[in-house]
């Protein structure tokens, strides 16, 4: 992508933070990568964690995945949501257009992921020192070539959604590493992947934290033209 958009932050209060993160952006600085990271955009709204580079962050989206992700602003908030989602108590949702349909109308992907033995930057089921994972979809709408799903995270490895339904032979539409070279892209420059939805209970104070995002617009485009296909 030529530009990418300023993230946008959803919610926030002296402990924590909601983002939208748009399509196109690293969370934090990696090496070999370059652009604009989510971390260099919000700044001083971060803070805690043992990694001064990647301050507050307790959970990542890919670079071409857009939407929402909690981050912290102090050392507690950021010890007590990594808690939570170890605990799997952060309900986070995400909507996916895939190439082909699931078999069934809901499933779950319990599929161990780790590094390819001959491509690191590639993740694999198995794979080296692979590590549990386990990926919840129902499909929301079946199209002529396609699909579109609800996706939950129970586990937050590296590529976990686009993995886990590449392996069940619906790769998400657009996706370069993982989808296959013929499957239809429908005008897409990235992965129609979008963190949709974050649930949990505040860490300081209990009360509940539930914020929605609606797809970005070349999304919405590319789902109008999987709809027509």
């Amino acid at each position: 992508m030529s530009t990418v958009d300023r993230p946008l932050v959803a919610w926030r209060d002296e402990h924590l933070a909601v983002v939208d993160k748009p399509a196109g952006m690293l969370v934090h600085p990696a090496p070999g990568a370059e652009g604009p990271t989510l971390v260099e955009e919000l700044g001083e709204l971060l803070g805690g964690g043992p990694d001064p580079s990647r301050p507050g962050i307790v959970h990542r989206l890919d670079r071409d995945t857009s939407g929402l992700l909690v981050v912290a602003c102090d050392a507690a908030a950021h010890r007590a949501l990594s808690a939570k989602i170890a605990a799997r108590e952060v309900v986070r949702e995400y909507i996916a257009l895939v190439a082909g349909c699931p078999p069934s109308r809901t499933g779950t992907i319990d599929a161990p992921l780790g590094r390819d033995h001959r491509a690191r930057e590639r993740v694999v089921v198995g794979g080296r020192r692979p590590r549990t994972a386990v990926t919840r979809f129902e499909v929301r709408e079946r199209l002529p070539r396609a699909a579109l799903l609800d996706v939950r995270l129970e586990t937050g490895r590296t590529h976990q959604i686009r993995v886990h339904l590449e392996a069940i032979g619906c790769p998400v539409v657009g996706d370069r590493r993982y989808g296959s070279g013929s499957a239809p892209g429908y005008g897409l420059e990235r992965q129609f992947l979008h963190s949709r939805r974050i649930s949990f209970a505040h860490p300081v104070d209990g009360r509940p934290v539930e914020l929605e995002s609606a797809l970005p617009d070349d999304l919405e485009a590319a789902l109008e033209r999987a709809r027509r296909d």
